[in-house]
């Protein structure tokens, strides 16, 4: 099993390693409200409490408030192995607020995982920073490697103070997840992307992308159904079918090792992944 910095490369992390979700939980603190990219599957404003998907909290915490959260919840429960921040926008669109997150949890439990979720736009301005915060996982989101598919994907792109659309701003993201992914192998970082599956637009792109990812050296794979949430681009398109899913996930394994218990998690999830 590969290591990173003498520790077991998937350590109790529940959502990297299947085994380790039976007894080990998460806790994602939601500091980071905005977004650097619309998405057209994802809007930020709808919340229910009983909906699991990324995008969705009930509070935005401030940093200080984030990590006297992390004190109560660490006094309450044993079972919580990595504290991660996945939004509810992206968290590195705040970048001061996640990083001084992360710094603040990592000084009152210096023995806790770090993991952080992002779109990858802004993640190459902040490689030492992530790395020095002691952050060993860090998952981009992925959803094409080519331009005319990711303009389907999103239909807007804010990159140094600039609104970017169609190809063009597809082509932006495409290179800077690219960029982030090779400087985060470079630097040893645990990498997983995350792939949301939309049938008619990137599904049958998938396998392109997994084999884009074993080039660039990603860990893990994670494809995950489009939800159609209200009032999104693709808020009346389907959703792929369960059978596709793990369809895609044996045809493009052999590429990258692929993630089959996701639960779609909500920027504010706490527990074991079965738990919420």
């Amino acid at each position: 099993m590969k290591e990173i910095q003498g520790q077991s490369f998937l350590q109790n992390h529940p959502c990297y390693n299947k085994d380790a979700a039976a007894n080990w939980g998460r806790l994602h603190l939601p500091v980071a409200p905005n977004c650097n990219i619309r998405c057209n599957y994802c809007n930020r404003m709808y919340d229910c409490a009983n909906e699991n998907r990324p995008g969705v909290t009930q509070h935005i915490y401030t940093p200080q408030e984030a990590v006297s959260f992390v004190r109560k919840v660490f006094d309450a429960r044993r079972d919580i192995s990595v504290v991660g921040i996945a939004g509810p926008g992206d968290p590195m669109c705040d970048a001061d607020k996640t990083l001084e997150t992360f710094r603040l949890v990592k000084r009152e439990i210096p023995h806790v995982m770090l993991c952080l979720s992002s779109n990858g736009l802004a993640v190459p301005d902040y490689i030492d920073a992530i790395h020095d915060l002691g952050i060993t996982h860090v998952t981009i989101t992925v959803n094409a490697i080519d331009p005319v598919v990711a303009s389907h994907m999103y239909s807007m792109v804010c990159y140094d103070d600039t609104i970017y659309r169609g190809i063009e701003g597809a082509r932006i993201l495409l290179e800077r997840q690219a960029e982030s992914i090779r400087k985060l192998k470079e630097r040893n970082f645990i990498v997983k992307i995350n792939t949301v599956v939309v049938p008619e637009v990137n599904m049958d792109h998938v396998p392109a992308i997994a084999k884009q990812a074993e080039e660039w050296g990603v860990d893990l794979m994670n494809c995950i159904a489009m939800i159609p949430v209200h009032d999104t681009f693709f808020a009346n398109h389907r959703s792929p079918t369960k059978d596709e899913i793990d369809n895609i996930r044996r045809f493009i394994r052999h590429y990258v090792p692929q993630m089959t218990h996701c639960n779609r998690c909500r920027a504010d999830a706490i527990g074991r992944l079965r738990e919420a």
